[in-house]
């Protein structure tokens, strides 16, 4: 899927995904200080714009120039300030690099592009900060909940280990994540992976 067709897509709704933060993030960026956060693939920006309410310097890059205005927009409800940018996550580099938390969270794209994706997220983290990849697992297509139905773009957590360099694996497992259904609380698999930079 292209920009043109992210931004079909986020143009048909008020919010394409939650207004709040992904719960994984929310679980590992409790109770943590502040710093320099980079949400790579932000779409609506969702969890920028929660790390921004916390007090986080956060900045917000995805290629759908829709989902990017969005996100201004709920900034600007909200009076928090993110550094927006309308760019492609597989070769964009930020300036200047050097995050205490990067974030990459659900990204859609076929493997090679997703792992140059994965990359550049990995190589924005600062000494002693955190890279969290939260993603489709290629499991959840047979044995979970929702998500794309395409193998292409869903991952595996030793897929993401294999790509993010020298940081250091704190964890990499797949997880459950319960959707509410008109039938009841069903599990997605996700891939999730934590890293730091030593």
């Amino acid at each position: 899927m292209d920009a043109r067709a992210w931004d079909d897509r986020y143009a048909a709704s008020p919010l394409v995904w939650s207004a709040g933060p992904n719960r994984f993030v929310e679980a590992a960026v409790t109770g943590t200080a502040p710093g320099r956060a980079l949400d790579v693939a932000c779409g609506e920006g969702r969890n920028a714009l929660w790390l921004a309410s916390l007090g986080w310097e956060a900045t917000a890059v995805d290629f759908s120039a829709v989902a990017i205005d969005k996100g201004r927009v709920l900034a600007a409800e909200r009076g928090l300030e993110v550094d927006w940018v309308v760019a492609d996550v597989t070769t964009w580099t930020p300036d200047p690099p050097g995050f205490d938390l990067v974030l990459v969270c659900y990204l859609q794209l076929p493997a090679e592009a997703r792992a140059a994706a994965y990359r550049r997220a990995a190589d924005a983290v600062a000494p002693g900060g955190t890279l969290l990849i939260v993603a489709h697992d290629v499991d959840n297509i047979a044995h979970g909940h929702g998500g794309p139905q395409d193998p292409a773009v869903c991952t595996t957590p030793e897929s993401v280990v294999a790509v993010i360099g020298d940081l250091t694996v704190v964890e990499a497992d797949r997880v459950r994540r319960p959707v509410s259904t008109e039938a009841g609380t069903v599990d997605a698999i996700d891939t999730l992976v934590r890293a730091t930079r030593v």
